[in-house]
């Protein structure tokens, strides 16, 4: 089985590459936004409650997929580098993985913050990701986190064997899904 994990700042594509990558590979796809829009109207994503709550269904899921030894599965992941419990959190679920015997790909994908507004007011994120669709918070929010975190990785600093970085600004989602499916396939 193969789990990929597809890591990048906020509307830098994940889910929409996932989404291709989901067609081309049958992998099934589990973008971070399925559980965060899940346990949002109970409870804020930013709030302990909210967190916890996404984490504990996340980790139902990673447990039922670790146990699955066909196909494969894609997450996606916002990634603040300069938090070193980001790492901790994200190692631990490619850990619970990899004690299986599954397979392991990293992805991560760069674009520029103006590319990432422009993507943030598409139809497909606006349909899958219902916290999204207030524009005027949701390019806040981008802008916010782009300068209280760092979102990309600095060189080197992703040691796992199977990584691939992707810069997406000008690539369509069809060409960094297939870029991403022959790097797993060994091309």
């Amino acid at each position: 089985m193969t789990f990929t994990i597809i890591t990048g700042a906020q509307a830098v594509g994940k889910m929409t590459v996932g989404q291709e990558l989901e067609r081309l590979s049958g992998h099934k796809l589990f973008h971070n936004h399925m559980t965060i829009d899940m346990v949002l109207p109970f409870f804020k994503y930013g709030k302990p409650k909210g967190r916890a709550l996404v984490n504990t269904l996340r980790n139902a899921f990673f447990d039922a997929f670790a146990e699955d030894a066909d196909g494969g599965y894609i997450f996606t992941f916002v990634w603040a580098f300069s938090e070193p419990e980001e790492a901790e959190y994200i190692n631990g679920i490619a850990d619970k993985f990899a004690a299986k015997g599954h397979d392991v790909h990293w992805v991560e994908l760069i674009a520029d913050q103006d590319e990432r507004l422009r993507r943030n007011r598409t139809d497909n994120r606006l349909a899958h990701k219902p916290s999204k669709r207030d524009i005027d918070w949701s390019e806040r929010d981008i802008i916010n986190t782009g300068e209280k975190y760092r979102l990309v990785s600095n060189p080197g600093e992703i040691t796992a064997p199977s990584y691939l970085r992707l810069e997406t600004t000008d690539m369509p989602a069809d060409q960094a899904a297939a870029r991403i499916w022959d790097h797993i396939r060994g091309g």
